[in-house]
């Protein structure tokens, strides 16, 4: 693949919380690296990001500028950027029938637990907020440092799907 800027789309069904953290972490990371962005979209956006997920971002020193619940639909439509990858970071979004990606990406499943499921405290949601970031934060490091110009379309894939599990 050609360096240049690698647009990475993050799902999640509601892209209130994972999806929305994956986005913003990758964004971050951009900055340093200038090789990617970032984008999140759901099945069904609940029309705003989880406050904690925008929380536990300021309290990291991530730019939350921009965040928003938004519909898959939006980057399947006329105009959207074309995507490089597209990673699934709920289950149930993984299920789901997506829609139609131009310019063929590529695609993983990275399930992470869903901290905006979590019942309990604000301190144990804020826990499982920081669990999810912690992992999604990781696989996102790991994959912004394969080798893009010595992987072919087959090894990257694998590298995708593998880092999904760690």
């Amino acid at each position: 693949m050609a360096h240049r800027k690698f647009n990475v789309l993050f799902l999640c069904t509601g892209n209130s919380a994972r999806s929305i953290l994956a986005e913003a972490a990758m964004n971050n990371l951009a900055i340093s690296n200038g090789k990617f962005v970032g984008y999140s979209a759901g099945s069904h956006p609940k029309g705003e990001p989880n406050p904690f997920a925008i929380e536990l971002l300021k309290r990291s020193h991530i730019s939350t500028e921009g965040l928003r619940s938004k519909s898959w639909d939006e980057f399947a439509a006329p105009g959207a950027p074309e995507l490089d990858f597209v990673f699934t970071v709920c289950d149930q979004a993984a299920g789901e029938q997506c829609p139609y990606w131009p310019g063929q990406p590529m695609t993983a499943h990275w399930g992470t637990p869903d901290p905006a499921a979590v019942e309990g405290t604000d301190e144990e949601k804020r826990h499982a907020f920081a669990d999810a970031f912690i992992v999604l934060r990781r696989r996102i490091e790991l994959f912004a440092s394969l080798p893009f110009d010595k992987l072919d379309r087959l090894a990257l894939q694998k590298q995708l799907k593998d880092i999904g599990t760690k």
